[in-house]
């Protein structure tokens, strides 16, 4: 995907940005890897600070609104909703944020995992659906990001389309 405008340095640095949101997000269902691996928590634990520090604060308790929602509404209705910030950080941004409603839907279905896990299951579904959701949001944003930095649109192929076809303004 290529148009029109080449991205500057500073417009490549705001478009990676947006990735910390999922990649925070993902880091929780990375549990059972770093139970395995305790090394390999290390380079994840600045993700998993911003997410119980940040994300998970509630800021409206008795609705259950934490950080992550303020900021998820925010990116959309101030970056990918306003024209005049260049379209390279806008699809960035909008293509993080589909990437963490498909997160928020993967959550619902873990949820429902580790229900039917407790009564009929074993828990190695659970784990391997939480493995395998933290091993595609880790290289799903690691690959974004790395388009990014090199001032490309990356293609994921469902997620880019819905992305830019959000940025059409």
């Amino acid at each position: 995907m290529n148009w029109q405008q080449a991205a500057t340095p500073l417009h490549r640095f705001y478009s990676c940005l947006p990735y910390l949101l999922p990649m925070s997000a993902g880091v929780i269902y990375g549990a059972v890897l770093f139970q395995q691996f305790p090394l390999l928590i290390l380079p994840f634990i600045p993700f998993i600070w911003i997410y119980s520090n940040v994300l998970s604060f509630p800021l409206v308790p008795f609705l259950g609104l934490t950080g992550e929602f303020f900021l998820f509404m925010g990116l959309y209705f101030l970056v990918v909703r306003d024209a005049r910030i260049p379209r390279f950080i806008r699809f960035n941004t909008m293509q993080a944020l589909l990437m963490q409603i498909v997160l928020f839907i993967g959550q619902i279905l873990f949820q429902f995992l580790e229900q039917l896990s407790n009564a009929a299951l074993p828990s190695v579904i659970s784990a391997i659906f939480a493995n395998t959701m933290f091993i595609g949001v880790m290289l799903l944003t690691g690959y974004a990001v790395y388009q990014s930095i090199k001032g490309e649109y990356s293609d994921i192929p469902t997620l880019s389309q819905a992305a830019s076809f959000q940025c059409e303004v």
